[in-house]
């Protein structure tokens, strides 16, 4: 546009140039103007000029130039109450708008020109024409910063930068409610959180062709001294631009303590949602309203920071109100991944909050920013302790059937490895922390041995140290002794995988596993000793007399050790089919155990004994199984389900 006022000014100049060639004859000047504004209807400015300059008997050369300006202002802003449609005149009708602008320019050069003389009724009369003019070119502003915005879609919101979510959710009930969906969640989470936000992504707010256009009106009306109503407007439009962004990615204005009302599932999704909001508001959304600030603003630095803040400090703060909900809110552990999540989300753009809100005016926006990542880690840490307090202070009494898994044991150990996976920012929220000094009740040796463990490694380590003090008080829940140490093994191998097949196994180290490993055998042998014990005890020598093949075998007492030892097997049998082992490998391991301390003392005392019976009445009564049938059913155990003895009745030689 600046192109097509320099080429007005040369016309003009050639134009004045002819009429002085001319000479005077009047009628023959009036002439070549007539020829000359029908050439070209940018020269009707010029020509209006050239015949006042024709007559001009008793005005000044000032108030003719301010006249034929006033015509072409009052000719547009004649036609300004008609209502637009689709488009405006200024699009329209680019020739129209540059003779507008030129009008305006030369009403502005008149008015710098007038301030340096007296003529202070030229001078008034040159401001109203003015005024009208910015009027104007206010209310095209505003239009075509409307007409030109570029439409904002979730698609291309979300599009626009790397989308990092966590879909870790659970029940607000007890541990039991969880327990059913808290590994399946575990791998959701880890799969869908990750990624990183690229660099800043260029969008376009303004279509690119109308951004010449907003600057030369911007530039007449910050020069003309109505830079105010220039920032007004557009801070006015593009504020209601941002506020849709916002509500196209789903952050709703409300209230504090509208956030504390909503029930979890709800505020789970609410959270993500604002998760997402502050990486495209600040990384796409003010990065681009900056860039066209510098674009349409870029003379002046003052106007430009002032359209900036005032279009996008309400979006920041609407987005911090709600952080600030959050982190006032009531504490409960399923919350803490979704705070964590949001600490980083503010933690990644604080520094860009920083330089877009530097100057003093607006650096109240940093400063809530800052307060309210501080309140969302004393959150996090508040969080964390409460879960930690929830883990010591869980008391169920009920004892799971089959010995299986603790539900308690799947939520924490599920709940720890994604702890892990914000090391870095739960290790800075934790620095100096009182729990964090390295203090491990009842497991100082782990301590030792982890040497110069980081804050959230002493955490998580006293965290499962409390987890297995509390298995071994629920293992006492039950009667059967055999079955305590089934439960122990289970819970605790099942902690020892969720460490080794996680960043856990870096952070607790292999002696840790080694232990555990070790107190796992502790446990099978304390099993075989509690369960077998008595079982096998009935295949010893001691009180049935004789060597074995002498005559003075006690018949009698070779009947009661048989009848004793079919009567423990078949009880084991019936209760230890019904307990669960869900680990194959453990499961395996523990029958071989078995097979290795029965079937041989059972085959041996059949070989020092049987033949004393196999000779006699019912000897199918006494000798009901063959080592081979054992074996086959100590297959059953750990099954978790009721087996069946066939007490197969063997076909004895006579």
């Amino acid at each position: 546009m600046a192109a097509t006022i320099d080429g007005d000014e040369r016309v003009m100049a050639a134009a004045q140039q002819i009429v002085k060639s001319l000479g005077t004859p009047k009628n023959v000047t009036e002439d070549m103007i007539l020829i000359l504004s029908n050439f070209d209807n940018r020269l009707s400015t010029i020509t209006e000029l050239l015949s006042k300059g024709g007559g001009g008997a008793g005005r000044s050369k000032t108030e003719e130039r301010l006249e034929a300006a006033e015509k072409i202002v009052l000719r547009w802003n004649s036609n300004s109450d008609t209502p637009r449609h689709h488009t405006s005149p200024w699009e329209d009708s680019p020739d129209e708008a540059a003779a507008y602008l030129s009008a305006v320019d030369e009403i502005l050069q008149l008015t710098e020109d007038l301030t340096l003389s007296s003529d202070g009724e030229i001078m008034d009369h040159a401001e109203s024409v003015l005024q009208l003019a910015m009027s104007r070119l206010e209310d095209e502003f505003r239009h075509i910063l409307i007409r030109n915005t570029v439409p904002l879609d979730a698609e291309r919101l979300y599009g626009s930068i790397h989308r990092i979510s966590l879909s870790f959710t659970s029940n607000d009930g007890d541990i039991e409610d969880f327990e059913s969906s808290a590994e399946d969640e575990h791998e959701s989470c880890i799969e869908e959180r990750g990624g990183s936000l690229g660099d800043d992504l260029c969008v376009d707010l303004i279509h690119p062709d109308a951004i010449a256009d907003l600057k030369e009106i911007a530039d007449r009306m910050i020069r003309s001294g109505y830079e105010k109503e220039c920032c007004q407007v557009y801070s006015s439009v593009r504020r209601d631009v941002l506020d849709e962004c916002l509500l196209i990615l789903g952050v709703e204005k409300l209230s504090i303590e509208e956030v504390q009302k909503i029930e979890w599932r709800s505020l789970d999704e609410k959270m993500k949602k604002w998760i997402q909001a502050v990486k495209i508001v600040v990384r796409v959304l003010l990065s681009g309203e900056k860039r066209l600030c510098d674009q349409l603003f870029g003379g002046s630095e003052l106007i430009k920071e002032v359209c900036f803040s005032e279009t996008t400090k309400g979006c920041v703060m609407q987005l911090l109100n709600f952080g600030e909900a959050i982190a006032i809110g009531r504490r409960s552990s399923e919350k803490l991944f979704r705070i964590l999540d949001m600490y980083d989300a503010l933690a990644d753009v604080l520094l860009d909050l920083q330089s877009y809100f530097a100057d003093e005016s607006c650096n109240f926006v940093y400063s809530e920013a800052r307060e309210i990542l501080s309140r969302l880690g004393e959150a996090a840490r508040g969080t964390f302790s409460e879960f930690e307090n929830a883990v010591q202070s869980e008391t169920s009494r009920k004892p799971i059937q089959g010995g299986e898994i603790h539900p308690l044991t799947r939520y924490v150990m599920n709940y720890t490895r994604l702890l892990v996976d914000y090391s870095d920012s739960l290790n800075l929220l934790l620095e100096g922390s009182p729990d964090s000094s390295g203090r491990v009740e009842g497991d100082n040796n782990d301590a030792l041995q982890l040497g110069s463990i980081s804050p959230l490694g002493h955490r998580l380590l006293s965290l499962i140290s409390s987890l297995e003090s509390n298995l071994e008080e629920k293992s006492k829940h039950y009667e059967d002794a055999a079955m305590q140490y089934i439960f122990l093994m289970n819970n605790i191998l099942y902690i020892v995988q969720k460490v080794k097949d996680s960043e856990l196994g870096k952070l607790l180290g292999d002696h840790w596993v080694r232990k555990r490993r070790s107190q796992i055998r502790q446990y099978a042998t304390g099993y075989l000793r509690a369960s077998w014990s008595k079982v096998l005890s009935c295949l010893k020598d001691e009180g049935i007399g004789g060597s074995g093949s002498s005559s003075n075998v006690s018949k009698v007492a070779l009947k009661e050790r048989f009848k004793n030892f079919n009567l423990g097997f078949e009880e084991i049998y019936r209760n230890q089919t019904v307990w669960k082992v869900p680990d194959p490998q453990l499961r395996e391991e523990l029958r071989i155990s078995i097979s290795e301390k029965v079937i041989p003392a059972y085959r041996s005392f059949m070989g020092r004994f049987g033949s004393h019976l196999e000779s006699g009445r019912h000897a199918g009564k006494y000798i009901k199984y063959t080592p081979e049938d054992l074996e086959n059913y100590l297959l059953d155990l750990f099954e978790g389900s009721p087996g069946v003895l066939h007490n197969p009745r063997r076909k004895l030689s006579t």
